[in-house]
């Protein structure tokens, strides 16, 4: 027996061990490889939130219903209402703030602002070039933001 026919026997009795461990472990390779390829990328940049298109719709539409609000319920029936389009207002204007780079302060446990720092939120971010009604609700004296 030659040395050759002894590495034919050794492969021959290796050859399904080898291939069961090739089914068992090549995936996870793989899978490694893949995660260390994609790790190596740049990654890209993507939104935080939704467009700015949509925020600024948004806090139109909130503003304009504040002022309806405001001015046809009745202060009973309204008080829960006007509470929750505000917070509306509060959540969409700090988005939109964070969008715009515009310096704004971060809502307290209850994710809201109160009507001073609503009102200063919304004058900034209409100086940044953000379209907003020119006179909806009571958060500041003359009306505008």
């Amino acid at each position: 027996m030659t040395f050759l026919d002894i590495g034919r026997l050794a492969l021959i009795v290796a050859a399904p061990t080898l291939l069961g461990a090739t089914v068992l472990y090549a995936p996870r390779c793989c899978a490694y490889l893949a995660e260390r390829w994609r790790a190596r990328q740049p990654e890209e940049p993507a939104p935080v939130g939704p467009p700015i298109q949509q925020l600024a719709t948004d806090l139109r539409r909130l503003l304009r219903l504040h002022g309806e609000l405001t001015a046809s319920a009745h202060l009973a029936m309204r008080a829960h209402r006007l509470w929750a389009v505000e917070a509306a207002i509060s959540v969409r204007a700090v988005e939109a703030a964070r969008a715009l780079g515009v310096p704004h302060p971060e809502p307290q446990p209850p994710a809201t602002l109160n009507r001073t720092e609503l009102g200063s939120v919304l004058r900034d971010l209409a100086e940044a070039g953000l379209v907003l009604p020119a006179k909806v609700g009571p958060f500041i004296g003359d009306g505008r933001y």
